[in-house]
């Protein structure tokens, strides 16, 4: 039943969790993950059935949310959504400078939301080349949203982008200048 998934659709699905949680102050964050991986296999499934119609059936062999998405797939949704989380604050706060001090609880919830990953992503995900994420967040925020969405997210991760390059910029050359020295 596993249906292959790609990166794309994995911050689709840390985006979803992301609005959910954003939307629901106070809501258990392990909680919301674990009820959203059973969704997310009832609708695979196509059942019109609850939780507690798919609980009655029996136990299945494996967790449900092992039954929709791999492992990995998985991993790399809820390191994203914990991550947000996780710098909620920091994201936020650097999300109102390059919004021109427009306050980030007035933006969009889905354009807040794809900022917020996006930013995660270029802050915390050295793998993940910048182009790669910007891509990701408009299209996104497109998908979600419309295509004004994608230039907003665009035009703010582009200056994000330039100002966390010169911030790493300048940290290499720090440690580099403190190698040297000693």
């Amino acid at each position: 039943m596993k249906s292959v998934i790609t990166r794309r659709q994995a911050r689709e699905c840390a985006l979803q969790l992301l609005f959910e949680l954003d939307l629901n102050p106070g809501l258990d964050v392990e909680e919301a993950i674990l009820r959203f991986w059973r969704q997310q296999y009832l609708v695979s499934r196509h059942w019109e059935k609850s939780e507690n119609d798919l609980l009655a059936m029996g136990k299945p062999n494996k967790p449900l949310e092992e039954q929709v998405v791999s492992s990995k797939m998985r991993v790399f949704t809820e390191t994203r959504v914990r991550g947000v989380l996780e710098h909620l604050q920091e994201i936020d706060t650097a999300l109102e400078t390059y919004t021109s001090n427009w306050e980030v609880y007035r933006l969009g919830t889905v354009e807040r939301n794809v900022l917020r990953l996006a930013y995660y992503e270029l802050a915390y995900c050295p793998d993940v080349p910048p182009p790669v994420v910007l891509n990701e967040a408009i299209d996104l925020a497109k998908y979600f949203s419309n295509t004004e969405a994608g230039r907003f997210v665009n035009g703010v991760l582009d200056k994000l982008r330039i100002e966390l390059q010169k911030k790493q910029s300048a940290e290499q050359a720090a440690t580099t200048t403190t190698t040297q020295s000693v």
